[in-house]
Order: structure tokens, then C-alpha cells, then sequence
């Protein structure tokens, strides 16, 4: 109770917390920004006071600082910042996956990553280690922290005026709720992984192997050829064509024998 009391909107803290914690959570990715952004909505669910846009705008900025600072960290230290990041086979993954999802969905991406869980840090620095346009990364990262910022502090907002008399129950669930969300965020984005790879594979197979394909046009036109009729010209059945003295033409033949 009296660390949620103390996160004030008249407390310098508050403000610190709101701006630090997003802004170094994308390098350190265990810092609860997050979880501070929805106790700060939860503490201040029944004030009206206009700071709390301030705090809301102090959580943005703290967002869009440590994205930013994430892609530069990318750019400029790329081997070490690889190493440091992607060197184990489930951060190989998360630059693969992160490389594949920009070059499909781009500033989109940039914007829902905020909401998967490990999805900033990836997506930040695989942009600054493959020069993503820092114009769209800037575009991208403004927008996401604007949407992350008002997200968080909206849902403590929400859990604080469930539970006015009891903070702490009110940020459990506030807690309970986000992590709800991103769970669901993540499920769909490893479903939606999961079908984009079978279309995947599918054309690859077919790309694979045109001679099957190919196979199925020349039997076709094999069987087409066996019932196309006869032309007329051909003469007997089973296109024998007559020699010079008749042979093959039995109306020849007969004529041949009457004479």
C-alpha cells in the first residue's frame, strides 16, 4: 500500500518513474515499465488533476527515448549488440522472425510490438542493425508510444476505479488484464506465424519440383492425341498412308484385280 501511495501525481518520483523505466526497458528488457505506467493509472484513478496528462506524456516520451535509443544502439555497435542480443538460438529466432515481420508489415510492426512480450527489444534493434529508414522508424516508435503510454495507464485507471477502496487489488487486476492482452497478442502472432510458414513451404514445393507439373501436362496431351479423329486425308484407318501402287487403299486394290 505504501509503495502504490507513494506514486503521486504531485511526486517528483512518479514523473521519474514514468520517463525512465519505458526508456531503458528496451535495452533491459526485465524493467516493469509497464507494470510502474499501470500503478501510476491505478493510483490516480479518482484525481482529476490535469498533471496526469503530463504523466501520460512523460511515459510516452520514455517509450519513444529507449526505442530509439535501441535502433541507435543497433546501428552504430551492431556485432556487439548481435552478440549481446541474438548470439543463442532463441534470440537467432526472435532477429529472424523480427527481420521476415518487417519486411512484411514495416511501421505496423514497429507499433504492435510494443504489445509482445520480447517483441520491442527485437524489432528495435534488428531495425537499427539492418538500417531500417530512421524516418519511418521515428514515424513508427512516435506513434506506438503515444498509443503504449495512454494503453497502460488507461487499464490502471480502470482497475483503480473497480477497486477505489483497495489499490492494490485494483492494480492486480489492472496487471492481470494487460497481461491478458499480450498474451493474446502473442497467440495470434505465433498462429498467424504458423500459417504464413505452411504457405511458405506450400510454394516452395511447388517451386521445387515444376517437373511433376510439367509430367501432368505431357500426359494430357498424350491421351489427347490418342482420341483426336482421324483427318480426313490419312485414308485407311490407322493413318496407313498408300503407297504409290495403291497399297494401303483397299478401293485401289479392288480396281487393280477388276482390270
Amino acid at each position: 500500500m505504501d509503495a502504490l501511495s507513494s506514486l503521486q501525481v504531485d511526486t517528483a518520483a512518479s514523473y521519474l518513474i514514468a520517463f525512465l523505466l519505458p526508456a531503458l526497458d528496451a535495452v533491459i528488457p526485465v524493467l516493469p515499465s509497464e507494470t510502474a505506467i499501470i500503478a501510476l493509472g491505478v493510483v490516480t484513478a479518482g484525481s482529476a488533476d490535469p498533471r496526469i496528462a503530463l504523466l501520460v506524456a512523460f511515459a510516452a516520451a520514455g517509450a519513444f527515448l529507449g526505442d530509439n535509443l535501441s535502433y541507435l544502439i543497433g546501428r552504430r555497435f551492431g556485432p556487439t549488440a548481435e552478440r549481446r542480443f541474438f548470439s543463442t538460438p532463441k534470440g537467432r529466432a526472435a532477429r529472424q522472425w523480427a527481420e521476415r515481420s518487417l519486411k512484411r508489415y514495416g511501421t505496423q510492426l514497429i507499433i504492435v510490438c510494443r504489445f509482445i512480450p520480447g517483441g520491442r527489444t527485437a524489432v528495435t534493434l534488428t531495425c537499427g542493425l539492418t538500417g531500417y529508414p530512421r524516418k519511418r522508424f521515428v514515424a513508427g516508435t512516435g506513434a506506438a508510444a503515444v498509443i503504449w503510454a495512454l494503453y497502460a495507464f488507461f487499464i490502471g485507471r480502470l482497475g483503480g476505479k473497480a477497486f477505489e477502496d483497495a489499490p492494490w487489488a485494483g492494480f492486480l487486476l489492472a496487471a492481470g488484464a494487460a497481461l491478458a492482452i499480450s498474451a493474446v497478442v502473442e497467440a495470434a502472432r505465433r498462429i498467424h506465424g504458423r500459417r504464413g510458414a505452411s504457405r511458405g513451404y506450400a510454394g516452395q514445393v511447388e517451386a521445387d519440383n515444376p517437373g511433376e507439373h510439367e509430367a501432368d501436362r505431357h500426359e494430357l496431351d498424350g491421351r489427347h492425341r490418342l482420341t483426336e479423329p482421324q483427318h480426313p486425308d490419312d485414308g485407311c484407318p490407322g493413318g496407313a498412308d498408300p503407297g504409290p501402287d495403291g497399297v494401303g487403299r483397299p478401293d485401289l486394290q479392288l480396281t487393280q484385280r477388276e482390270s
